[in-house]
């Protein structure tokens, strides 16, 4: 299957907080985006981890 599983982290806090998924073929870098961080309780970039 192309589409693989992304673990999202706070790059602030740097808590594992949500999940995605990508197509592997068509996206080769690392995900990122901005989401909502509960424990520091505003909107912060989250990027993939592996």
């Amino acid at each position: 299957m192309p589409r693989d599983l992304a673990i999202l982290a706070c790059t602030e806090c740097k808590r594992r907080n949500y999940t995605s998924t990508r197509n592997k073929r068509t996206m080769t870098e690392r995900l990122e985006k901005v989401k909502y961080c509960p424990f520091d309780r505003k909107h912060t970039v989250h990027k993939e981890v592996k």
